[in-house]
């Protein structure tokens, strides 16, 4: 079953190849996996797969967006969108389950094409990215002034350079954080404006201060026609329109006299060609987000060990040979969604701290691979130390808890160092909730943390055997902790103090004598012998496992 969520075409829209959206796809979102009437095939729109009322999908390419249910048949989807009139479905490809024989056979029989949303992306990505297809085919057979639609303006470079042509003036098109994405020639009368936002690759920030204070960026972001600058003595005259797909900016365009007149033309054609420059635009951003998508896929899956290290690596622009140290760093004691901001700035912080080193945020966790040379051995220690010194000075900054993993010799090994780090945060927590007033250290690597590191994978291996054992230790721990577990609590400093009741008791802050009622009413209730050696060793095992 798919989640309801239905886009239909209202009225018959020309149809596009599926090759030529295929073509537009040049960030790999998409997979072909079958096209039984070819890639001629016209696409008419994009739908959402819904559970409720049929409604026709003529010609459309359909996102299966929904999981299906245990029971279901994986071909389901296929066979519905075909009786729904759809040329294609769009699968998630989980664990091959889209290129299954079913699948494929359905969408055979079906006649219908079979392609895959690419796992670093999203749904409504890829119907961004399937919609801005359709709308750039489809700019490319309006007419129009020569080179200003999508067939004569196959990239930004190309249409700036073509609208240069028809107004006779200079182009840049910019983002909405004022990177140029392209820009025509630049001739010897440029302004020097011009000239240093080109070489600088954006606009300066002076500059864009200037148009803020100015009131020109409002101006810019709401109005939907082209905005007129006379020529003053700050530059040429100038020509703006923002590019905009549907309610949302996506960047503007910007024609300068540079010494020239303007076409009289020239907003018209500014006009179209910002209609052509929107799925240009969108594209531009799909193919940024889904290269962060696909690093922080690849990352994440050298750091956790899912797939295939060495080409994680490579994809995070490093040797799968060199040597590598993890870093992670954890809130602690704050509130879910509590210190977010300190560590977004620590995150900042990690990546400035050397250029090769690669963040992950994880949830309340920040994670940091760090490529080690000869020489950076304590690096990560290093790191670890800024990060945990740095959270609390931080305005409304909450402190963290760091732990540096070994230096590992390759990436093939990362995740032994994230999960080494991950203890260490562990430990230091554990310490740090036991004897609060001392003030415990917020970072460490395994030396300093010693032993402690060991008993946490001891712990975590007798878990297991803890949770499913019984008797009389079991029963004083589960009837107690049910009660608020201070007999629990008193076992516990009982045995942190090697069995010194007056040095246990002056942690618990109560009488030897109470101490001792309580020790005497373990032995008498459940027949627990604290002078047995193996007894006093389940019974820390218990202790330090229940908390």
């Amino acid at each position: 079953m798919t989640s309801r969520t239905s886009t239909s075409p209202t009225s018959p829209e020309p149809g596009v190849a599926l090759r030529e959206i295929l073509a537009f796809d040049d960030s790999g979102t998409l997979r072909l996996l079958l096209a039984p009437a070819g890639r001629d095939v016209g696409v008419r729109g994009v739908a959402v797969g819904d559970e409720g009322p049929a409604q026709p999908l003529d010609g459309c390419l359909v996102l299966v967006t929904g999981a299906p249910a245990p029971s279901a048949d994986a071909a389901d989807p296929v066979r519905t969108a075909a009786l729904r009139g759809a040329c294609g479905v769009v699968l998630r490809d989980v664990e091959g389950a889209a290129a299954a024989p079913e699948v494929l056979a359905a969408a055979e029989e079906a006649g219908i094409a079979l392609l895959t949303r690419a796992e670093w992306a999203d749904w409504a990505d890829t119907a961004a990215l399937l919609r801005s297809a359709l709308a750039c085919a489809r700019a490319g057979r309006d007419e129009g002034p020569a080179g200003i639609t999508a067939g004569g303006a196959e990239s930004l470079t190309a249409l700036a350079a073509a609208v240069a042509e028809y107004t006779g003036g200079s182009i840049t098109i910019e983002d909405t954080r004022f990177r140029v994405l392209a820009h025509s020639a630049t001739g010897p009368e440029a302004d020097g404006l011009r000239r240093s936002t080109i070489l600088g690759g954006r606009v300066p920030q002076w500059r864009v201060a200037e148009l803020r204070r100015s009131g020109m960026l409002r101006v810019l972001w709401t109005s939907r026609d082209v905005i007129h600058r006379a020529e003053d003595a700050d530059g040429p005259e100038r020509l703006i329109i923002a590019v905009r797909s549907g309610p949302e900016v996506l960047g503007s365009i910007w024609a300068a006299g540079d010494g020239r007149t303007l076409s009289p033309h020239a907003a018209d054609a500014l006009r179209l060609a910002a209609e052509v420059a929107a799925p240009l635009l969108v594209r531009h951003r799909l193919r940024e987000s889904g290269a962060a998508r696909r690093r922080e896929l690849a990352l994440r899956g050298l750091l956790y060990g899912d797939g295939d290290a060495r080409t994680h690596a490579w994809s995070l622009g490093f040797s799968p040979d060199g040597a590598c140290a993890v870093v992670v760093a954890e809130r602690d004691g704050a509130a879910p969604g509590v210190g977010d901001r300190t560590l977004d700035v620590l995150a900042l912080h990690a990546v400035s701290y050397r250029p090769s080193v690669r963040v992950l945020r994880d949830g309340d966790r920040l994670l940091a691979l760090l490529p080690v040379e000869a020489g950076q051995e304590r690096d990560a220690l290093g790191l670890a130390r800024e990060l945990a010194t740095l959270a609390p000075s931080l305005p409304g900054g909450v402190p963290v808890l760091a732990g540096a993993g070994p230096v590992v010799p390759t990436a093939l090994r990362v995740r032994a160092s994230c999960e080494e780090a991950a203890l260490i945060v562990r430990v230091l927590r554990g310490r740090a909730a036991r004897d609060a007033a001392a003030g415990p250290a917020r970072y460490a690597d395994a030396a300093g943390v010693g032993a402690s590191l060991d008993v946490v994978r001891v712990l975590d291996a007798v878990r297991p055997v803890w949770e499913a054992g019984s008797g009389p230790v079991h029963d004083l721990v589960r009837a107690d902790l049910a009660a608020g577990g201070e007999l629990v609590r008193s076992l516990a400093a009982y045995l942190d103090a090697s069995g010194d009741v007056a040095r246990a008791a002056g942690r618990l802050v109560v009488h030897p004598n109470t101490l001792r009622y309580r020790l005497r009413r373990a032995r008498e209730r459940f027949g627990v012998d604290l002078d047995d050696p193996d007894t006093r060793l389940l019974i820390t095992l218990a202790v330090r496992l229940t908390g």
